[in-house]
């Protein structure tokens, strides 16, 4: 009987970390999803113009500003 409870204890506890697990994971994917239908990238810093070359820095294929 002891040996029964303890498995039914041990399922639970695999259950709710399985079910931990799953909420974490959905709860992650539902926040990036958020953040990027929020971002507003089209409008950020850049260098407009082929010819201004500075170091480290990109200039957007098609510009949106």
């Amino acid at each position: 009987m002891r040996r029964a409870a303890h498995g039914r204890v041990t399922r639970l506890w695999a259950t709710a970390g399985v079910a931990a697990a799953v909420l974490l994971f959905v709860g992650a994917n539902a926040h990036l999803l958020y953040v990027a239908l929020e971002a507003r990238a089209e409008c950020v810093d850049h260098i407009k113009m082929p010819d201004e070359t500075r170091p480290g820095q990109y200039r957007a294929a098609k510009s949106a500003c």
